[in-house]
C-alpha cells in the first residue's frame, strides 16, 4: 500500500512556500521596506531572514517528534483544550486577517494597473472566486497547480529581474545602509512576521509526504525566498533609485512597465499571466488554511465546504476600505508588528512546553 498517495511531495510543497512568499515581492512589501530604511532593504530582508530562522528551527524540531500530528494536534496536546482552543482561533484569527488585506489589495492591483475600466467588485469576485474553488479542491491540486506554474513564473521573474538590474543603476544602491543601521535592526527585528507563513506550514506537516521532505523543503525554500527577495529589492532600487520607489504603491508592477526587452515592447505580457496565476494560487492556500484551522476549532471534518462562507466573507469585508491603497497598507503595517512578536515565541513556547513534558527525547 502506499502511503505516500494523496501527500505533497518535494516538488509540490517548495511551489507552494515559493508562490505564497515570491507574490509578496508584486505588492506593496517593497515599497513599505524602502520607506523606512532606504536603499539598505535588501540587507534588512537578509536581516529578517536570520532572525526567523530561530522560530523555524524550533517549529521544525517539534513537528519532527510529532510525525503523526499536524500543528493543530500538537498544540492541543501541548496546552489542552482550553489553551489550544485560544491559541488556534488567534492564528486563524490572524490568518483570515491577513487574506481580507492581501486579497483586498491584489484586487486593487489589477484593477488600477491593468483592468482600469472593470469595477473592482467584479475583479474581487473573479479573484476570490477561482482561489476559492482551488481552496475546496484541496492541498493537493493547490500543490500540482503551484508546481505547474513555479517554472514559467521563475524564468518570467528572473527575466525580470535581469532586466532591472542590466538597464539599471548601480549608483543607486549607495549608501549601503540607507537610513542608518539601527533602522535596518529595528525594521528587520518589528516585520520577521513577513516570514509567518512558515508557521502556518506546520498545519499541513501531516500532508508532506514525510518528515525528511518537510524539512528539507522548509529550510531550502527560506534560503531560495530571501535570494529572490534579495536580488528583486536590488533591482528595484537600481532601476527606480529608493527616493522614487517611496512614492509607488506596487513597484513590480510599474517595473515590468519601465523596463524594455527589444522583441517584446510590453513586457508586462510577458509576466502577467504568470502573475495571475500565482495570486490565484496563493489565496487558493490561504483560504485552505483559514477553513482547516476553522474546521479543527469546532470539530468539522468536512472543511471544505467551509471554503465558499470563508471566500464570501472575506471579499465582504475587503471591499469596506474606501480607499484601499492607503487605508490596507496601513491596516497591514499594524497587523505586521502586531504579529511579529507571535511569530517569534510561539514556536519557542511549543518547543519549551514539549521539552518540559520530556516528550522532545522521542526525536532521537
Amino acid at each position: 500500500m502506499d502511503h505516500t498517495k494523496g501527500k505533497l511531495g518535494t516538488r509540490e510543497f517548495f511551489a507552494i512556500i515559493i508562490i505564497t512568499f515570491g507574490t509578496k515581492l508584486t505588492d506593496n512589501t517593497p515599497t513599505a521596506m524602502f520607506n523606512k530604511v532606504g536603499s539598505a532593504a535588501w540587507i534588512t530582508i537578509i536581516l529578517m531572514c536570520l532572525i526567523s530562522i530561530i522560530p523555524i528551527y524550533f517549529l521544525t524540531k517539534v513537528v519532527a517528534t510529532y510525525q503523526d500530528k499536524n500543528l493543530v494536534e500538537i498544540i492541543n496536546h501541548l496546552f489542552g483544550k482550553y489553551i489550544g482552543f485560544f491559541i488556534i482561533f488567534l492564528l486563524w484569527f490572524i490568518e483570515t486577517c491577513s487574506v481580507i488585506l492581501s486579497s483586498a489589495m491584489y484586487a486593487d492591483i489589477i484593477e488600477t494597473m491593468y483592468f482600469t475600466r472593470t469595477p473592482l467588485i467584479i475583479t474581487y469576485i473573479v479573484l476570490i472566486g477561482i482561489a476559492a474553488y482551488g481552496a475546496k479542491k484541496g492541498l493537493e491540486y493547490i500543490g500540482s497547480t503551484a508546481w505547474i506554474t513555479l517554472i514559467g513564473l521563475n524564468i518570467a521573474l528572473f527575466v525580470v529581474l535581469i532586466l532591472c538590474i542590466s538597464q539599471g543603476k548601480i549608483d543607486f544602491i549607495f549608501p549601503i545602509f540607507g537610513n542608518g543601521i539601527k533602522e535596518i535592526i529595528v525594521e528587520g527585528a518589528t516585520n520577521v512576521s513577513i516570514f509567518g507563513e512558515f508557521l502556518y506550514l506546520g498545519f499541513i506537516a501531516t500532508s508532506v509526504r514525510s518528515i525528511k521532505v518537510y524539512k528539507k523543503v522548509i529550510w531550502g525554500g527560506l534560503f531560495y525566498v530571501m535570494t529572490v527577495f534579495m536580488l528583486s529589492l536590488i533591482g528595484y532600487v537600481m532601476l527606480f533609485d529608493y527616493i522614487s520607489i517611496v512614492n509607488l504603491n506596487y513597484p513590480f508592477h510599474e517595473a515590468i512597465r519601465y523596463i524594455q526587452l527589444g522583441f517584446l515592447p510590453n513586457v508586462e505580457s510577458l509576466f502577467l499571466p504568470f502573475w495571475l496565476v500565482a495570486s490565484f494560487i496563493r489565496f487558493s492556500f490561504y483560504l485552505y488554511l483559514s477553513a482547516f484551522l476553522f474546521g479543527a476549532l469546532f470539530k468539522i471534518k468536512q472543511f471544505n465546504y467551509l471554503v465558499p462562507s470563508i471566500a464570501i466573507i472575506v471579499m465582504y469585508l475587503g471591499l469596506i476600505p474606501e480607499a484601499p491603497v492607503f487605508e490596507l497598507v496601513s491596516l497591514r503595517e499594524i497587523l505586521i508588528l502586531i504579529t511579529t512578536p507571535i511569530f517569534l515565541i510561539l514556536p519557542l513556547l511549543i518547543w519549551i512546553t514539549a521539552k518540559l513534558k520530556g516528550e522532545l527525547k522521542s526525536e532521537n
